[in-house]
């Protein structure tokens, strides 16, 4: 038998206890023993909950357990989420997580730590929640040169923006309304201006490149300036707009970023809609490879921890490695990167001398106009660098909307 606790009796802890529960017999055929929960962690009573009898509300009861081979820490937030996480690989157990925040922070220190001490740092469940990500790259497609991720990795702005496409509603209309269905915090901050996107696709590119890379360096916008119009836009140019988190290789150089993006059909991410989160990884040998599913919620967030428990349990006392330096990695400058964007802005006609040099200055663009919409100019631009479509459209005070496109 393998003993384990939980930190946190909340939506992810209760969620774990429930599927070592529940799926008891394929877990243990699949480990060779059985996994039983030991103590659960958190500060309230759950009076008349069957985990009242496992329930401690002292850390060091569960630190200093020698038969606690297992921790899941389901607390969230960086403290005392990376006090306990430390001090228990520092004690030889294994820690397995959903908290993205803490594994951005402190990930390759949390898996230097477990290396010395023939332990196990597992995070499947802080990027793609029911999405196998993790294991996939440092298992299963480490013969390949990783040249982009690319990811729908929030289903909050993703179930928003599908909304926002399909009923043509307004960004706060559809707020209010994931809010009141679950889907949105009261406080959608770290959701809805890409916060929570910027932090997975920090770790994914820490990864992949085998160093740091922080999460503050990363260029992020959110999807609260989308309107209505620039969907009517998207739908005249057979586009869907997602918030995308990207690391892409160019000229050996990672380039990061999240921000909202225009896509086609041609993009299997253009098809991921509602709550559902898609990642894509480019490999220069395998070519596309496509991981969707449920991205969080629950269960599906629950079932990636207990097969994170699973792995530790079938290697205790040893340590699986994964290739994540404290050195950091500096990435390439996302203004000097080159892309096409979706420009809107007040059209004052062919006879203003500003707007003349400015398209003179863009040469040739691809306009498009959408159904209902009046009194503004939308054009497509070729390839620019992001710092000098900035500074040409800087002298402008109409400019109404800017995205970017990946098509």
């Amino acid at each position: 038998m393998v003993n384990v606790a939980v930190l946190g009796y909340g939506t992810v802890g209760s969620g774990v206890v429930e599927v070592l529960n529940t799926n008891k017999e394929i877990i243990k055929r699949n480990v060779g023993e059985e996994l039983k929960v030991k103590y659960v962690l958190d500060l309230r009573e759950f009076e008349g909950d069957p985990v009242q009898e496992m329930l401690v509300h002292d850390y060091d009861v569960i630190l200093k357990d020698k038969d606690v081979k297992i921790i899941a820490e389901a607390m969230g937030g960086e403290e005392p989420a990376y006090t306990f996480t430390k001090n228990a690989l520092l004690a030889g157990k294994s820690v397995c997580t959903s908290n993205k925040e803490l594994v951005a922070k402190h990930g390759a220190e949390l898996l230097a730590i477990a290396k010395k001490n023939n332990a196990n740092y597992f995070f499947e469940a802080a990027v793609g929640g029911g999405i196998p990500i993790i294991r996939p790259l440092n298992d299963c497609l480490t013969a390949d040169e990783i040249t982009e991720i690319s990811g729908i990795l929030n289903g909050t702005t993703n179930y928003i923006l599908t909304q926002m496409s399909e009923k043509g509603a307004a960004f706060e209309e559809v707020l209010k309304d994931a809010q009141d269905k679950g889907y949105a915090e009261r406080n959608p901050e770290a959701d809805v201006e890409g916060y929570d996107a910027c932090r997975k696709i920090a770790i994914l590119t820490s990864l992949v490149t085998g160093k740091q890379v922080d999460f503050e360096d990363i260029h992020t916008e959110g999807i609260s300036k989308i309107t209505e119009t620039d969907f009517k836009y998207a739908k005249a140019m057979k586009a869907s707009i997602k918030l995308l988190g990207i690391s892409r290789k160019i000229d050996g150089k990672f380039y990061s970023m999240v921000a909202p993006f225009l896509v086609k059909s041609k993009n299997p991410l253009y098809s991921v809609k509602g709550v559902f989160n898609g990642i894509l990884v480019h490999g220069n040998m395998v070519d596309d490879v496509m991981f969707y599913g449920q991205g969080a919620g629950k269960r599906p967030t629950a079932s990636a921890v207990v097969s994170d428990i699973v792995e530790a349990a079938k290697n205790l006392g040893k340590n699986i490695p994964v290739e994540w330096e404290e050195t950091k990695y500096e990435l390439g400058k996302f203004s000097e990167c080159k892309g096409k964007f979706f420009v809107r802005m007040k059209d004052k006609g062919l006879d203003d001398e500003e707007m003349t040099t400015l398209f003179e200055k863009l040469g040739e663009v691809l306009y498009v106009r959408a159904e209902g919409v009046t009194g503004e100019v939308a054009f497509i631009t070729n390839e620019i660098k992001e710092v000098e479509l900035t500074e040409l459209l800087s002298k402008f005070e109409d400019v109404y909307s800017i995205i970017r496109v990946d098509f």
